[in-house]
């Protein structure tokens, strides 16, 4: 792939790393608020994409960026990475818990990049470009994402595992209660189906239906 030294990017989970554009200045007299942990490394994610497309090789320009850009960035991360992925050689290819140490080079874990795949998605609409043509969101991406996460899991003996959604369960009882209990307000079914021996009309007590429904969410 292109080489695109001199990026300033450093691992996108560490904190470190270029710092963001400056920000307009607060109005005079007041402070700005504080940006949550998620959007300053938002910041320093967009800032960082943006300085690898302008020393990219040839330059890049955002409106050309297309999913296998986006591609060859994450792949240029992984010199910055601190993850060990055992090498299919390796004696400890699929140990969770190696007892030495090995030459199988560090790259960023699967967890790390698809973190910084969805800020960088959230922060290149944020900066005026279109859903339909957002690169971060290409099925490429998602396509290599899914790869490095089964390389990963074989290599390192750790299965990534989807986190199972909560079943809610709701029921609701409806109850409807006869405005009167003379016949002509009585169903019919209710009415012949009165006493044995008797006529079936006006017993003096209403008539009460329940409806129970269960909803699983």
């Amino acid at each position: 792939m292109d080489s695109a030294s001199g990026a300033g990017a450093s691992d996108p989970n560490s904190g470190e790393g270029p710092s963001a554009t400056g920000s307009a200045p607060a109005a005079e007299g007041s402070s700005p608020l504080p940006l949550s942990r998620y959007e300053s490394q938002k910041r320093r994610d967009w800032h960082t994409f943006l300085q690898y497309l302008k020393n990219h090789k040839p330059p890049l320009t955002l409106s050309r960026c297309s999913g296998a850009h986006v591609i060859e960035f994450l792949k240029y991360l992984d010199q910055f990475g601190k993850t060990k992925v055992h090498i299919s050689g390796c004696p400890y290819f699929g140990h969770p818990n190696p007892p030495a140490p090995c030459a199988c080079p560090l790259k960023q874990a699967w967890g790390s990049l698809d973190a910084l795949i969805g800020r960088l998605r959230a922060a290149y609409e944020e900066n005026g470009g279109r859903p339909e043509s957002n690169p971060f969101g290409a099925r490429a991406v998602r396509i290599y994402l899914r790869e490095v996460r089964e390389g990963q899991a074989k290599a390192r003996g750790i299965p990534y595992e989807k986190k199972k959604r909560k079943r809610h369960t709701v029921t609701a009882t409806t109850s409807v209660v006869a405005a009167s209990a003379s016949p002509e307000n009585v169903p019919a079914k209710v009415i012949q189906g009165g006493d044995a021996g008797g006529s079936g009309e006006g017993s003096g007590s209403g008539v009460a239906q329940t409806t129970t429904t269960t909803t699983t969410v």
